[in-house]
C-alpha cells in the first residue's frame, strides 16, 4: 500500500506540473500581449499530443490520465489561440 501512494502521489505530483506549466505561458502573453515568441509547430504539435492522450486515457477507462490531460489540453489550446490572436505582436480586432 505504501508504494502505491508513493506512485499515486508522485503522479498527482507530474499531472499538476504539466498542466500548469501553460499557465505561466498564458498569464506572460496575456500580461504583455506578445505571442511572438511562443513557437506556433510546437504549440500545434502538442494540442495533438493531448488530444491523442485523451482519447488514450478514454478508451482505457483512466480517468486520471483523461483527464490530467483534458485539463493541460485545454490550457495548451488557450496558448494556441492566443498566440493566433497576438500574431504579430498585434491583437486580433473585435468583432
Amino acid at each position: 500500500m505504501e508504494g502505491q501512494v508513493l506512485t499515486n502521489a508522485i503522479g498527482t505530483a507530474a499531472a499538476l506540473f504539466s498542466i500548469s506549466s501553460f499557465v505561466f505561458q498564458i498569464q506572460k502573453i496575456m500580461a504583455t500581449k506578445d505571442a511572438s515568441a511562443v513557437s506556433l509547430k510546437t504549440y500545434a504539435f502538442t494540442v495533438t499530443c493531448f488530444v491523442l492522450w485523451v482519447i488514450y486515457g478514454v478508451r482505457l477507462g483512466a480517468w486520471p490520465i483523461t483527464g490530467a490531460n483534458a485539463a493541460a489540453l485545454v490550457l495548451c489550446s488557450t496558448v494556441l489561440a492566443l498566440k493566433w490572436r497576438y500574431r504579430d505582436n498585434h491583437p486580433a480586432p473585435a468583432d
